[in-house]
């Protein structure tokens, strides 16, 4: 018989809740072909190390590698020190350098994985003085890094241009600089200020549209040097409109959590590709709806997905850049990891509430690997917040 928790509601009363019993859903094995699936991960603090976990960093890089590992065994790809991997928020410049470092090593050691990491400016501090030579130079610092270990990449959206940068001029310049010395295309990733505040006005404009043609023309300059463009700005429309400006060679990457079945099935003549941090929170669910649109079967696809989606708009609600809790929480009622514990203890940022709506969330999407496992891990949390 399932499990029944107390869990407390949106209201702040408590209830009891009986699971689902719901079987969880496993994907088929084989990899995507005709779509790229691409997961944005988390990394696993080490909750044993001596530091401060809010000033210093201490990374389990089994277990960081292992969930590497288990994407890439569902045939998803890996996008490696990206935002939900706290880039900005705990993970420092010199962890994520030695994250990719080792993630790019085991990478080369399993068959047909994909693997492309964020580059950035995030080793400067925004400041007056800051010019855009420097941003350059950052930006070359990080991608050298990454392509001296043989990785591929994706370039990040920067707080540190988004401070100096004082038109649209200035974007199209620094990326041009950077675009023209890759040794192979790579991914743009533009962020919105709803994922985080920093960076808004970026492209030298706090009009979408003006943003909207910037960046349309750096695709279209450098179009042999772009894959493809992620663009984190929750707005469907505006996703599905720039892509049919794209040049076919250019790839969307959806990023909107808040509608993405929509956006990879496609309209009949273009479709979004997936780069999601939801994609670690539903890898099974992704992984068996892609293997669903592979056959063809739209009709499993999109019962696949349809619950997932109530979920990621709960995990990614306002503030949106604190959905890196909920996938954290999720990896750890999944025993992908034995604590609920964060880099810069970011475990504290979502309520008990939120987190319990979450898991019943999960429930009914199927994506509690062992519900009876998922539950008692749910009961620790719940009583350290004084509910037994």
């Amino acid at each position: 018989m399932p499990p029944t928790l107390t869990l407390p509601r949106l209201d702040g009363t408590l209830a009891p809740y009986t699971l689902s019993g719901r079987a969880p859903i496993t994907a088929p094995p084989g990899p995507i072909t005709s779509r790229i699936g691409m997961a944005a991960v988390h990394v696993v603090a080490d909750p044993r190390a001596r530091i401060s976990p809010t000033l210093d960093v201490a990374v389990d890089w089994e277990a960081t590698l292992a969930y590497r590992r288990y994407l890439w065994g569902l045939g998803l790809a890996v996008a490696e020190a990206m935002d939900t991997a706290q880039r900005g928020m705990g993970l420092p410049w010199t962890s994520a350098r030695e994250l990719i470092e080792r993630s790019v090593a085991e990478a080369k050691s399993v068959g047909g994985a994909v693997l492309a990491s964020g580059a950035g400016t995030d080793h400067l501090e925004p400041g007056p003085r800051l010019t855009l030579a420097d941003v350059e130079a950052a930006y070359e610092e990080q991608c050298a890094w990454i392509e001296g270990c043989g990785g591929r990449l994706i370039l990040m959206a920067s707080r540190a241009l988004a401070a100096c940068a004082k038109s649209p001029d200035d974007y199209v310049k620094v990326y041009g600089r950077i675009l023209s010395q890759v040794r192979e295309p790579v991914i743009i990733h533009w962020l919105g200020e709803m994922f985080d505040p920093a960076l808004a006005g970026y492209w030298g404009s706090a009009d979408r549209e003006r943003q909207t043609e910037t960046v349309l023309a750096i695709v279209g300059e450098y179009a042999a040097k772009i894959h493809g463009v992620k663009i984190s700005l929750l707005d469907q429309r505006r996703e599905i409109a720039m892509r049919r400006r794209f040049p076919p060679s250019v790839r969307m990457y959806t990023g909107d959590d808040f509608d993405y079945p929509t956006t990879i099935r496609g309209d009949g003549e273009r479709h979004s590709d997936a780069l999601l941090g939801i994609f670690d929170v539903i890898a099974p669910a992704a992984a068996a709806a892609l293997k669903a649109l592979d056959r063809g079967d739209l009709a499993t696809y999109e019962r696949v997905l349809a619950p997932t989606l109530t979920l990621s708009r709960h995990v990614f609600g306002d503030p949106t850049r604190f959905y890196k809790t909920g996938v954290v929480f999720a990896a750890y009622l999944n025993g992908h990891q034995s604590h609920f514990r964060m880099v810069g203890g970011l475990e504290s940022a979502r309520s008990v509430v939120h987190l319990s709506e979450q898991f019943r969330l999960m429930d009914a999407a199927g994506l509690l690997a062992d519900p009876e496992r998922a539950a008692a891990r749910l009961r620790r949390v719940l009583a350290v917040a004084g509910i037994e």
